[in-house]
């Protein structure tokens, strides 16, 4: 397709604006689709801010962002179209994440840890734009009945089901999840939906935790606030307390706060899993008390983007056991793109777990 469209073009921290560029041109393998939503992920909050690097050659624009999508087809490469069950028409949600198939990583399955891949809106130009193309291997019909917003949003989905696939939770298992935020959320309704006994959240705002209380979390705790209804002085002691002394069976912390993590080591019991799921800065150092750790024979594990997770979580949005639009807090255009990223930096704004960029 010829023409051009609106972007927003990432350049360095701080420096973004909306520009006309070239529409992409589709390869044999690939489908154009015309965006019409796109997820402000908390990664993309860092890239604006500078926190965190791309994965361009300098950690450096000019670059399209925005990694979570959805669209409608509007052309189709000669492969595409010959070896795919998929049509102009069609609405779809994209992976953003191109394996390469050939490295050494790709051979065991590892594909997240692909030596070679090509991340849209992370190292390739992304979706906060009127097009976007995708290989026609990494896109998925979205469901019936759920929105294009709600599509957009299973790129997480599919990395919050690969960190509750690591917990690897059993029927009855007191579990704990740190972070009432979206991606803390969808981990919530996957745990419950595999049989835990019992969840408790843990956050710092009543808000994402009054969310959780509505999609299913059995306990809140608010362990920064004094005036707060869920305000918990000691976490470890009231964990203590609600399981007898056993302590949790499984930790998921879905937040890049490093003291979420460090309280994950105090509220964990025998044989736990520990799953790390944040985004923390290259500095960041976990101190484990190891006796403690050694004695009681825990696993510190951690979960890296959505590796053969698609699927599952495709399932789990279809089969409505899991809640997305309830989690779709804001919505902004695609003008508005650094507003939203401000806004979901801004602390002040306790009010919000998901923002998405909407297109009609």
């Amino acid at each position: 397709m010829d023409g051009k469209m609106k972007a927003q073009m990432f350049y360095k921290p701080l420096d973004m604006s909306l520009i006309e560029v070239d529409i992409p041109q589709v390869a044999m393998d690939e489908v154009l689709l015309k965006v019409k939503a796109c997820g402000i992920c908390g990664s993309d909050v860092a890239y604006f801010f500078g926190r965190s690097p791309l994965e361009t050659k300098n950690g450096l624009g000019p670059l399209v962002l925005g990694h979570e999508f959805s669209g409608e087809i509007v052309e189709m490469g000669a492969l595409a179209q010959a070896n795919s069950s998929f049509k102009l028409g069609d609405h779809v949600m994209g992976n953003p994440v191109r394996e390469c198939m050939a490295c050494k990583y790709c051979a065991r399955t590892a594909v997240n840890l692909c030596e070679n891949k090509r991340v849209k809106g992370v190292s390739v130009d992304g979706a906060f734009a009127e097009f976007v193309t995708m290989p026609y291997t990494h896109i998925y019909k979205v469901p019936d009945g759920i929105t294009y917003a709600e599509a957009a949003l299973c790129e997480p989905l599919a990395c919050g089901t690969n960190g509750v696939k690591t917990l690897d939770v059993k029927l009855g298992d007191f579990v704990v999840v740190f972070g009432p935020g979206a991606i803390g959320l969808m981990q919530l309704q996957l745990i419950k939906a595999c049989g835990a006994g019992k969840v408790a959240m843990v956050g710092i705002l009543d808000y994402g935790l009054e969310k959780a209380l509505a999609l299913g979390a059995d306990y809140v705790f608010n362990t920064t606030d004094p005036n707060s209804p869920y305000y918990c002085e000691d976490l470890t002691a009231e964990i203590h307390k609600l399981t007898d002394g056993e302590m949790a069976n499984k930790v998921i912390v879905p937040t890049s706060a490093k003291p979420a993590l460090q309280s994950a080591l105090k509220v964990s019991g025998n044989r736990a899993n520990i799953v790390y799921f944040g985004l923390p800065s290259d500095t960041e150092v976990l101190e484990v008390p190891l006796l403690d750790f050694l004695t009681k024979d825990k696993s510190i594990l951690s979960s890296w983007l959505a590796p053969f997770t698609w699927d599952t979580a495709q399932a789990a949005m279809r089969s409505g056991k899991i809640q997305i639009g309830q989690l779709i807090t804001h919505t902004f255009p695609l003008e508005e793109l650094e507003e939203g990223i401000r806004f979901m930096d801004d602390k002040s704004q306790t009010d919000k777990i998901k923002s998405v960029i909407v297109f009609d």
